[in-house]
Formats: structure tokens, C-alpha cells, sequence
């Protein structure tokens, strides 16, 4: 084997051993499923019902989009957008101070702190003040994280290997990091366990550091980091964004249907990996997914590979459904336009649905909890011995869970819409090549609706569980 072939591999292999670390250490994009005491809403309405209703919801969204089929309109819709000034250097420098601030106080009161997870800081600012409320700020306003990024910021005070990334790895490895991250959630007790979450959050900088100085932090944190690919993707759902001449503002969504958006089966795949992940770290909390779990177990099938298999076949399932729907688009638009070239250009439309989905998921689980964070944070070493939180809450609030996720899946037919007509010339080949990724939203709002309006109960087998 010659040398530059004996460095390729080397520097792949080094790469997994990074990532194997990733998988088994960190609280990434994972959901605080110990701490959600308040509960899912439930609904008063027949499930049928309210099911039915929401896909017919997005089935009408469609049709009435099929009107608007002046393409100069559209186009000056989405590339509608007005400039304001940057807020320069202070301000990048205060984000990336508190950053790593956050980091430093998280990972020492994680580890010197109390042990029960609701008095604990790290536990609750993980995963209420980072993963339910800051994540939520990516779509909502714009996708700080470059400029908070902790691990970023300490990766950049060591010099830089500059290894050549392979290229032919693309962004596959934030796929798998973003399957572990929520693989390592639903299966231990993060939630509960400040020592553990400490741990891994120590873990994961170390994994992030190692991979930013082998391969330069623009690589890692653009093509491996699952975490930073997330944000990136939800913050082009957000109206403001960074550009070299300051803050750019867009209306909410339509910056999905730039083209240079998703380029590749890998980032197709990634972004469908956003919308899965977060729906079956709802789906295992379930009942229906108890029953599916007792029975196959008392099987005498082991329960972790119970879990693993129905993991990695929920996500294939996804993303299937998700070719399948760009094989009838290629199909009906009567088009010589490839599968992949037609994916790369409605996968965004996917964001959409994750946003209100993610956002949904965790209302009434931040509204619970945001009085627990506020007392913790505001004494992280001494907490009350019983911090409060926001038990029962009012029956609209499912109602307002239901709006999100529909408010999601029209955004996203607006954005395939969009697609369909920058793509296709003629008006009839636009409408009939919605058709499937149509059908597939359907099937994702009335998934999303079950799951996040569906009674929680405690995953079977596991000491962690999803939310």
C-alpha cells in the first residue's frame, strides 16, 4: 500500500475512532425524557378524527397551492429580503465567551452538584434551556450556534493538522453521529443522571476537538458534527441569518427553497434523519410502541436489539418513503430530471415538518419545566430541595401542539411547491410532481399528530426513554 493511500486510510480511521467516541458521550441533540413531568397533552376529540383532519389539512394546503402558478410571484416571495447591519466583533466575542462559560459551569456542576437530576444545572439546562429552549431560537430567529459553539471555540485555540478529509465520506458520518446521539438518549438515563450527562458532555468535547484539529474546524463542524449540521438546517427555516454583509431577513421558511440548499444522496439523508430522530424519540414513549416491545420481547428476543433493529428499520422506513415519493415526482412530471437531482431539491421542504414538530414536542414539556430552570440557574450550587414546576396544564395547550405541527407540514408544501415550479417548465408537470412527496407528508403530519397529542408512558427494557 503507497503512502498517500496508507493516509487516507489512516486518517478514516481515525475519524471513526472519533466518532465512536461522539456516539457514546454526549446529550447532542437528544430530549430531556426524565425530566418531562408535565405530560403530553391529550385531546378530547376521537383520534380518528383529529387525525384525519390534519392530513386532509396538508392534502388541502396542496390543492390550494396548485393555484398560485405564476412563477415571477413565487420567485418574489421567496427572494423577498431586507439587510441590517452586523453586530460585530463584541458581540461574537461575548457569544463565544459564553459559550464556553456555559460549558465549563455545566460540566462542573454535572459533576459536583446535586444528584438528583430536576435540582441538578446541567440536567436541567441541557435539556430545557439548551435542547428545548436554544434549539427552538435556531428556527424561530436564526442559527447563532457558529458563534456559541463551545467546542468550536476550544478546538480553535490548537494549531490545525489540516488532514484531508475524505471525500468520499460526505456528511454520511453526521448521519450516523445524529442516529447515535438520540440512540445513546432513549437507552441510558442522561436525564437523570448528572454524572453521566457530565460525562458525556466531556466526552463529546474531546471527540469534537480531536476531530476539528486532525481535520480543520470548517470541516468537522460543516460535514461530521451532527449537532452543527442540525442547526445549520433549522436556521435556514429562521427569518434572520448571518451573511458577509450583516443580517439578512427573510420570511420564515424560504430561505428551503435555495438551491445550493442539499447537494447529494448523504444530505438527503441527513435531513431526513432530522425529521426521524426526534419522531421516534416521541414514538418510544408510546403505548403503542409498549405493546410492540413486550410482545417481540416475550419472544425472548433481547430487548436492546429489539430496540436497535426497530431503530434503524423506522429510519428506513423514512427515508424510503422518501425515494419512493421522488420516484412518482420523476414519474408524474413526465421529466428526464434524475431521482437524486429532483431529492436534493424537495428534502428541505422535510425541515420544515422537523421544525414543527420539535417544536411542538417540546411545549408543554419547556412550559413545564422553565420555573425549575430559573431557580436552579439562579443558585446552581445550593438549588431548593424541590424546585417547581408547572403541573396540569390547560387542555389548549394540545390544541396550540396540533396548530404547530400543521402550521410545519403547510410550510413544507409551500417549499415543495416552490421546488416543483423552479424545476419543472410546465404548470400541469409542477402539480403532478407533488404528488408523492405529498402523500408522504400526509403520512408524517398524521404520525406526528398521534405522537405528540398520544398519553406518555415509560419505555419498556430501558433505564433512559424518550420524552
Amino acid at each position: 500500500m503507497d503512502r498517500r493511500r496508507l493516509g487516507t486510510h489512516a486518517s478514516v480511521g481515525l475519524l471513526g475512532a472519533t466518532l465512536a467516541v461522539a456516539l457514546l458521550s454526549t446529550p447532542g441533540v437528544a430530549h430531556a425524557a426524565g425530566l418531562r413531568e408535565a405530560g403530553a397533552s391529550t385531546v378530547t376529540v376521537p383520534t380518528w378524527l383529529f387525525l384525519t383532519t390534519g392530513g386532509g389539512a396538508v392534502g388541502a394546503s396542496f390543492l390550494l397551492a396548485s393555484f398560485v402558478t405564476d412563477r415571477a410571484f413565487i420567485r418574489s416571495f421567496h427572494q423577498w429580503r431586507r439587510q441590517l447591519p452586523s453586530p460585530g466583533r463584541l458581540v461574537a466575542g461575548i457569544g463565544r465567551l459564553t459559550g464556553v462559560s456555559l460549558l465549563l459551569l455545566t460540566v462542573y456542576v454535572g459533576f459536583t452538584g446535586p444528584s438528583t437530576g430536576l435540582r441538578n444545572f446541567a440536567v436541567v439546562f441541557v435539556w430545557v434551556g439548551w435542547w428545548g429552549g436554544y434549539v427552538a431560537s435556531t428556527y424561530l430567529l436564526g442559527n447563532t450556534w457558529p458563534t456559541l459553539n463551545p467546542f468550536r471555540t476550544v478546538a480553535d485555540l490548537f494549531p490545525t493538522l489540516d488532514r484531508p478529509y475524505p471525500e468520499r465520506l460526505g456528511v454520511w458520518p453526521s448521519v450516523v453521529g445524529l442516529l447515535g446521539l438520540i440512540w445513546i438518549e432513549v437507552v441510558t438515563p442522561m436525564a437523570d443522571d448528572p454524572r453521566l450527562l457530565a460525562s458525556m458532555v466531556v466526552a463529546y468535547t474531546v471527540a469534537s476537538v480531536a476531530g476539528a484539529v486532525v481535520f480543520g474546524s470548517d470541516v468537522w463542524f460543516s460535514s461530521v458534527d451532527p449537532i452543527s449540521r442540525a442547526f445549520a438546517l433549522f436556521g435556514r427555516f429562521a427569518p434572520f441569518s448571518r451573511t458577509p454583509e450583516g443580517i439578512a431577513v427573510r420570511l420564515p421558511g424560504m430561505a428551503l427553497t435555495d438551491t445550493d440548499l442539499v447537494s447529494g444522496r448523504d444530505e438527503v439523508a441527513f435531513v431526513v434523519c432530522l425529521l426521524y430522530v426526534t419522531t421516534f424519540d416521541g414514538f418510544v414513549a408510546t403505548w403503542l410502541w409498549e405493546a410492540f416491545a413486550v410482545a417481540v420481547v416475550g419472544l425472548g428476543l433481547p430487548p436492546l436489539g429489539v430496540y436497535f433493529v426497530a431503530y434503524l428499520a423506522g429510519f428506513g422506513c423514512f427515508l424510503a418513503a422518501f425515494w419512493w415519493a421522488m420516484g412518482l415526482a420523476r414519474r408524474y412530471g413526465s421529466t428526464y430530471i434524475t431521482r437524486e437531482s429532483l431529492a436534493n431539491r424537495f428534502a428541505p421542504s422535510l425541515v420544515a415538518i422537523a421544525v414543527g414538530y420539535h417544536l411542538a414536542h417540546n411545549l408543554a414539556f419547556v412550559a413545564g419545566l422553565v420555573p425549575a430552570l430559573a431557580v436552579v440557574a439562579a443558585a446552581p450550587l445550593s438549588p431548593p430541595q424541590q424546585p417547581p414546576v408547572l403541573a396540569g396544564l390547560p387542555g389548549w395547550v394540545s390544541g396550540i401542539e396540533m396548530a404547530l405541527v400543521l402550521a410545519g407540514h403547510m410550510v413544507a408544501v409551500w417549499v415543495a411547491h416552490a421546488a416543483a415550479y423552479d424545476l419543472l417548465p410546465g404548470r400541469l408537470a409542477a402539480i403532478k410532481s407533488q404528488y408523492g412527496i405529498t402523500l408522504v407528508m400526509v403520512g408524517y403530519t398524521m404520525i406526528s399528530l398521534w405522537v405528540v397529542t398520544t398519553p406518555l408512558v415509560e419505555p419498556p427494557f430501558i433505564s433512559g426513554g424518550g420524552p
